[in-house]
């Protein structure tokens, strides 16, 4: 009950879509249900096929348990993977749809989990459906450009991509004081053939909407104009 990640707040967006009439300009799908394989095109398939055998309680004194960071921050809770395979089937699918031009923008309110690493949980995320999606774009398009405005750093996405130059990640975050998760300095900025792929914009408590954008609108054009991304992903 105390975990700050609760479904009401999906079911709040939800209800927003639905009062501000924003559904009758969609096509709204059911979500396809991403499968153990659309999953480890990123992941670890240990780890996903651990986070498939576990139930409302996770295994007494498993090794695993630290190994894969489930626990507290990323606690067992039922119905755990159908969960990551909705949501990232969802995101997936939209990334299908972009590649085949059967749409222009394609959301999905309840994806976006972007902490989550290779072999790990984290920071309330167990499967990386940015990244997963992101790899099904890369299928179509040359360069992706990806865009984080959480207010925690985008580290999985970053760490997924960090060696290439067909994903060039931005991201504006909270950063300092021991905050969450305690990457996104201004000088990562990509190895090998993704040094300067990786462009991060740290910001310190109290930067107001103004503020914000003044800094955002600039970034971002530079960031496009130089890239020239065929397309974009925004968390």
């Amino acid at each position: 009950p105390s975990h700050p990640m609760k479904p009401h707040r999906l079911a709040l967006t939800h209800s927003l879509i639905l009062n501000y009439g924003l559904y009758r300009k969609m096509e709204v799908y059911k979500p396809y249900k991403a499968t153990i394989h659309d999953m480890c095109s990123f992941h670890a398939e240990d780890y996903i096929k651990y986070l498939e055998r576990i139930t409302s309680q996770p295994p007494a004194q498993s090794k695993k348990i630290t190994r894969f960071n489930v626990g507290e921050d990323c606690p067992v809770f039922p119905g755990l993977y159908e969960f990551c395979s909705i949501y990232t089937g969802a995101s997936l699918q939209g990334a299908v749809q972009l590649n085949h031009e059967s749409c222009d923008i394609a959301i999905n309110w309840a994806g976006g989990l972007h902490h989550a690493k290779k072999f790990e949980a984290s920071g309330f995320c167990y499967v990386n459906d940015i990244v997963i999606s992101i790899l099904e774009l890369l299928k179509y398009h040359a360069r992706v450009l990806y865009i984080d405005i959480d207010i925690h750093h985008g580290d999985g996405v970053q760490e997924a991509f960090y060696l290439t130059d067909r994903v060039m990640t931005l991201s504006f975050h909270k950063y300092g004081n021991h905050f969450f998760p305690g990457t996104g300095d201004m000088y990562e900025n990509g190895v090998d053939n993704g040094r300067y792929y990786s462009v991060n914009v740290p910001l310190r408590d109290g930067i107001d909407d103004h503020g914000f954008f003044s800094l955002f609108k600039p970034i971002v054009s530079q960031v496009v104009n130089i890239y020239q991304p065929s397309c974009i992903v925004l968390q």
